[in-house]
């Protein structure tokens, strides 16, 4: 154990929205195994007080300081905010990525292949949104596909589930509220947890990957059906109240499925995991 320890420690990784759900869940994930360092946005005494989290407003503060104190050998991305302000900060982290030689692995979405509905989408099959966040995360990709591809991870994630995310407890809250959850019966996608992912991200890591990879549940599931899954994991005393939203007459996917960049068996997911997951 203690060789692995050493093995894993050679790494200084920076998470980039380290306070967030995902964010959060992988510092926690990779802090005993390498030197990591996060950066927050709001106030928060617990990170105050952790000399590992940089306070970081996207708005405001100049990513380079931030950089020239840690100067990490791996950066990880999980921003969240100001599209164009993203766009900026990722134009300055490919920079810096390319100037030192390190690495950059990159949370992006399903969302940068929203306009096609008629199949799922592979690794390598070209991005086309018809969304303003599809096309931000398409560009942010663009941008950094230009790097040299052994300095770069692209990690499309479809819909994350889990206990403590924010889908899950808005889920539990709109019960409690006795107000509708929305669900789309026309929607076909897959899925994943922050667990699944943060293992995932680790084994990228510690096994110097790179390339695009499609962090989603091997199998599809319709939204409705589960969404209603999730809702019977749970012992609710409320019936839930479904509000079905039907945006065409037709099935549509927005799944990101792996074809090239296979993770080893242990590392990957059917949906019915997720929900004996939530079960426990």
């Amino acid at each position: 154990m203690k060789m692995v320890m050493r093995k894993e420690s050679k790494h200084k990784i920076l998470i980039l929205g380290a306070s967030g759900f995902l964010g959060g869940a992988i510092y926690k994930e990779l802090c005993s195994y390498f030197r990591t360092f996060g950066t927050y946005n709001i106030s928060n005494a617990v990170f105050e007080k952790n000399k590992h989290f940089f306070q970081y407003n996207i708005e405001e503060d100049d990513i380079y300081e931030i950089l020239d104190i840690v100067k990490p050998t791996i950066i990880i991305s999980a921003l969240r905010g100001n599209f164009s302000k993203q766009v900026l900060i990722h134009q300055h982290l490919a920079e810096y990525v390319f100037t030192n030689k390190i690495k950059l692995l990159y949370l992006s979405s399903a969302n940068v292949f929203d306009a096609y509905i008629k199949y799922p989408s592979y690794e390598q099959d070209k991005t086309y949104s018809n969304s303003i966040y599809g096309h931000f995360k398409i560009k942010i990709e663009n941008m950094l596909l230009r790097l040299p591809k052994k300095q770069i991870a692209i990690l499309r994630l479809p819909m994350v589930f889990g206990s403590q995310s924010p889908r899950v407890q808005e889920i539990i809250q709109y019960i409690k509220d006795k107000e509708p959850i929305e669900v789309f019966p026309n929607l076909i996608m897959n899925v994943t947890t922050d667990s699944k992912i943060t293992q995932q991200i680790h084994y990228i890591i510690n096994r110097n990957k790179f390339g695009i990879f499609h962090l989603g549940s091997n199998d599809l599931v319709h939204h409705d059906d589960f969404i209603k899954e999730i809702v019977n994991a749970f012992p609710f005393e409320e019936k839930a109240i479904y509000k079905r939203v039907y945006t065409t007459n037709d099935d549509r996917y927005l799944a990101v499925l792996p074809k090239f960049n296979k993770l080893p068996k242990h590392l990957q997911l059917y949906s019915q995991d997720i929900i004996s997951e939530l079960k426990i």
